[in-house]
């Protein structure tokens, strides 16, 4: 057929079929897209529709508690969940870095002369709260230091949006559900207007980063102005830190710990200290020893980071490995895990020590 038509007709024929051949495959390739998008509007809502009705079961049990239709209308009603949350959540700088790495970031020489220069501007307020509530004023500071810079970032993420993203996502719905009705309960007592309430991705409040719960719980009004205030009141916010603290048992006199060398036998026998299929509240402390007293880790061979006898007191200390086997060993007291309360990360805690030691 191509000879009886001509070389000049061949060659139309040829670009017709290739114009042909194009148009075909565009519109394959814009049906399949067309068909992608359709697909992933349907998922979204899908998606979309499952949110709805579980916020509108929320709705109802805000209701329930006798939070306002006010409230209710200004945080939740309008409300969608924040993506770059969940991602975070999984991402934890506390679990994902070393010790080393952690504590370069954290206990740095501008925090550790930051907190000396706070230490000193707010010695009055500060020896107030501590004789009070019976916890060092460089450890308040440390924990204030540590979670906002001093005040000085406390976080930009509407906390009720937060909440609702943390409360709607499987892995710890339970848990950031009761923070969320905490949260609602605050505003609805007017402690602060919903458009005030930043914190962090988590939902952590204030210049303390209390969690909804722990202001509710611990939070006080040491100013005396009548409000909890630990956005804008440093008075509010050591004196909240030391009532928190001291209410989850800090020991007054106690260390937190310190770091030990090991003998070189511990590994081997480390199976005797282990604390096994053991239950806790803050899952980190699985990865610490049973606890002994001083006496028996000097016994067993432990001593201080510089070779020396272990402390003769009466409490007992646990040992950890952050990193491992081939990092850090630190023995660490009652008050250590006081910390861990305000932070269930081994690396968070040690932060924190570390700095109010620096001062």
């Amino acid at each position: 057929m191509l000879k009886a038509l001509g070389a000049v007709a061949v060659g139309r024929y040829l670009v017709i079929l290739a114009l042909v051949s194009v148009v075909y495959l565009n519109t394959s390739m814009q049906v399949h897209a067309q068909s992608d998008a359709q697909s992933d509007a349907q998922s979204d809502s899908q998606s979309d529709a499952e949110f709805q009705q579980w916020l509108q079961t929320l709705i109802a049990e805000a209701r329930d508690r006798g939070i306002s239709e006010r409230i209710i209308e200004q945080a939740l009603v309008s409300v969608t969940p924040i993506p770059q949350v969940v991602s975070n959540d999984r991402n934890q700088a506390e679990f994902v870095e070393t010790l080393d790495e952690y504590l370069e970031k954290r206990v740095t020489d501008w925090r550790i002369q930051t907190g000396r220069e706070r230490i000193a501007r707010h010695a009055d307020v500060l020896a107030r709260v501590a004789a009070e509530y019976g916890v060092p004023a460089r450890f308040i500071v440390a924990i204030w230091g540590i979670e906002t810079n001093y005040g000085n970032f406390t976080g930009g993420t509407d906390v009720v949006r937060a909440l609702v993203t943390l409360a709607y996502d499987p892995r710890r719905a339970e848990y950031f559900r009761r923070e969320l009705h905490a949260a609602l309960q605050i505003l609805q007592e007017g402690h602060i207007d919903h458009a005030d309430m930043k914190g962090s991705w988590a939902g952590a409040m204030g210049q303390s980063q209390f969690m909804p719960s722990s202001f509710v719980n611990y939070a006080v009004d040491h100013d005396g102005d009548g409000r909890r205030n630990i956005w804008t009141s440093e008075a509010d916010v050591f004196a909240s830190i030391a009532n928190y603290l001291s209410q989850r048992g800090w020991q007054a006199g106690q260390r937190w710990g310190r770091e030990v060398s090991l003998p070189d036998d511990y590994h081997e026998r480390a199976d005797q200290w282990s604390q096994g299929d053991a239950s806790f509240s803050c899952s980190v402390l699985r990865r610490h020893t049973v606890q002994r007293s001083l006496a028996e880790w000097q016994m067993a061979g432990v001593r201080t980071a510089a070779g020396a006898d272990l402390p003769q007191a009466d409490f007992p200390g646990s040992i950890v490995l952050p990193d491992g086997e081939a990092g850090s060993a630190f023995m660490t007291y009652p008050n250590f895990r006081v910390i861990l309360t305000y932070n269930c990360a081994n690396n968070y805690a040690l932060a924190v020590a570390k700095l109010a030691d620096s001062y």
